[in-house]
């Protein structure tokens, strides 16, 4: 088969889309390498983490008016470059697809990871809200296959999309191979002198935005001792956490990092006593996925999509409830025996997100709409 992707997010996004564009070829890559993939980039990459494998074939615009016009070309113009390659099947990662696919005789299959900006559109500004609704619209109708990551996305897309349970596939996200390798204790000590971290610290991975809801994390731990590290590019909502650490004095609790590697942040999973994600709303969350492939106890939200990332093994308390999620650190923190029960528990929950789990059910994506 011949597989074409928007490849935008493969080579300009360094967090959630990004990784799971990457990662997806990556592994279609090694399970199935007769197949061959292009990745139709807009424009010249910048993020340099995936390394390109001889089935795969980077494809940039060819005239200088879409080099110019990349983001015209990526919805439109692109066509006919998938039309000259003889793709089989053209899968868009995030939510898009070009327009036309169907009218040219091409299979298409669009992966929507949440819709996030119908159900907070608070969080979005007018013009983003209706130019998201209007790619994502377009590219459930017109898509011959729409992946949804989780279950909760799934019910999403029918209620607010309108689109049919039939054409709805849940196929779930994995993580990077990197927190699949077990950290020696060489590595731990070269990460902790390099980083200065303290002997037991929680952790926190993810932007540091509102929705993210780090500020909960800090609240709960003021009166307690241990300091958190809090992992992700900082936007506005680090003000008001700024804000909230000076006025109560907690300076030496918190420890913000940035542009760690994939085997950085893997081994700084494996060195936290106890990962924390009281995200308001995912269409997944790959931390958590992260965390028990890392054998680290989970702390997240006790809805939502969470219990679906997260297994039965997992604790889970109200995002916003400080005093929860206080509870539960010191709790986890007193028993060493249920901290081992929830890491061995949730590493055998993490079974349904490997690799050769979802790559079988991408794959078989593909084969049965050309068979059809």
């Amino acid at each position: 088969m011949k597989i074409g992707f928007d490849a935008k997010r493969i080579f300009h996004n360094t967090t959630g889309l990004g990784n799971y564009s990457r990662d997806l070829v990556r592994i279609l890559d090694e399970y199935y390498p007769s197949n061959f993939y292009y990745l139709y980039n807009p424009k010249p990459k910048k993020v340099k983490r995936l390394k390109l494998k001889p089935s795969m074939k980077e494809v940039l615009p060819e005239s200088w008016i879409w080099k110019k016009l990349s983001s015209l070309w990526r919805q439109k113009a692109v066509i006919s470059q998938i039309k000259s390659d003889n793709i089989d099947v053209f899968h868009g990662l995030s939510g898009e697809i070009p327009r036309k696919l169907k009218q040219n005789g091409i299979k298409s299959v669009v992966t929507i990871h949440d819709l996030i900006f119908m159900r907070y559109p608070e969080w979005y500004s007018y013009f983003d809200r209706k130019i998201h609704f209007s790619k994502f619209k377009y590219a459930a109708e017109n898509a011959d296959c729409v992946i949804a990551i989780s279950e909760q996305t799934k019910r999403d897309i029918i209620t607010y999309l309108k689109i049919p349970e039939s054409k709805i596939k849940v196929i779930y996200q994995g993580c990077h191979n990197a927190f699949k390798v077990e950290r020696t204790n060489e590595e731990k000590d070269s990460l902790k002198k390099k980083l200065d971290l303290p002997e037991k610290f929680l952790l926190n991975v993810g932007t540091v935005e509102k929705r993210k809801n780090a500020l909960t994390i800090i609240k709960s731990i003021r009166n307690l001792d241990i300091p958190l590290v809090i992992v992700g590019r900082k936007t506005k909502y680090y003000k008001e956490i700024e804000e909230y650490i000076t006025e109560n004095n907690l300076q030496d609790k918190v420890i913000f990092l940035e542009g760690l590697s994939m085997e950085e942040l893997s081994t700084l999973y494996q060195l936290a006593e106890i990962f924390i994600y009281p995200s308001v709303f995912e269409g997944f969350g790959i931390p958590i996925i992260e965390s028990l492939f890392s054998k680290t106890p989970v702390i997240t939200t006790n809805d939502g999509v969470f219990p679906e990332a997260g297994g039965s093994h997992s604790r889970y308390v109200n995002p916003t409830d400080v005093t929860a999620m206080e509870n539960e650190i010191k709790l986890l923190l007193s028993s060493n025996e249920l901290r081992d029960e929830i890491t061995e528990e949730g590493y055998k929950y993490a079974g349904k997100f490997r690799d050769e789990v979802i790559v079988q059910e991408i794959n078989n994506v593909y084969r049965n709409l050309l068979e059809d």
